[in-house]
């Protein structure tokens, strides 16, 4: 699904990251996990056509996207759930919703009723103002608003960040059940414990390198990532 060739992104001189090189096979969950600063939230905003790197290729599905808008990154089939959750809080959960569709034309009902499915609550505060919901039912909608522009790949950036033990469990099964529903998932998330038991594969971030990858469970169990990031 998505291939990354030596990818460097720098910040007034600063090399946020360093010549990363690795790939999101179609169908999975694929987690970054690192401390803060290792260059996980640059490497997403680099894919999602927010920051140009430095050096290096993006590739979706074959295709070259290096460098491209992100109006036209969303339009290839790649979306970003940001950190922080990022709504509208003066717009109606609807509302919201909607702009996720923004370059869409077609009915919208069916994309909806798929959201609503997976999130009930969001269908019982349709009206209801965004900034007025929970930080669970914020991170609820981020998620279905990603998922209004129909993406092949969904990048997740930090989505337990803030939210209580039992919120973030009832995210984690979501995303699981979005990924059974044919979303190939790019996760970063503070919580490892959680990101490794979901994800098939798995990267270590430091410092902007790559240091480890495997399986999500391989990860789990090697005792440099216990010791750093499971306690």
């Amino acid at each position: 699904m998505l291939r990354i060739d030596n990818l460097k992104v720098s910040y007034g001189g600063i090399e946020a990251v360093k010549g990363i090189d690795f790939v999101v096979p179609e169908g999975e969950i694929v987690t970054l996990i690192g401390a803060n600063g290792a260059g996980k939230s640059t490497t997403l905003r680099a894919i999602a056509g927010l920051v140009k790197p430095a050096a290096g290729r993006i590739h979706l599905q074959a295709e070259d996207i290096t460098g491209l808008t992100p109006d036209r990154i969303v339009s290839k089939g790649i979306t970003l759930v940001p950190e922080g959750r990022r709504v509208f809080p003066d717009l109606t959960v609807l509302e919201n919703l909607k702009i996720g569709a923004y370059l869409r034309t077609d009915n919208l009902e069916d994309d909806l009723k798929w959201v609503y499915d997976l999130f009930p609550r969001l269908k019982e505060r349709s009206w209801q103002a965004a900034g007025t919901l929970s930080g669970g039912e914020q991170q609820m909608l981020a998620v279905g608003r990603a998922l209004m522009s129909r993406p092949k790949l969904m990048m997740m950036d930090e989505p337990s960040l803030g939210l209580a033990p039992l919120v973030v469990r009832g995210i984690f099964d979501i995303i699981k059940e979005i990924n059974r529903q044919g979303v190939t998932i790019l996760l970063i998330e503070q919580n490892a414990n959680m990101a490794l038991h979901t994800a098939n594969t798995a990267y270590v971030l430091e410092t902007g390198r790559l240091t480890l990858s495997g399986t999500g469970d391989e990860l789990l169990h090697n005792e440099a990532v216990k010791k750093a990031y499971l306690g």
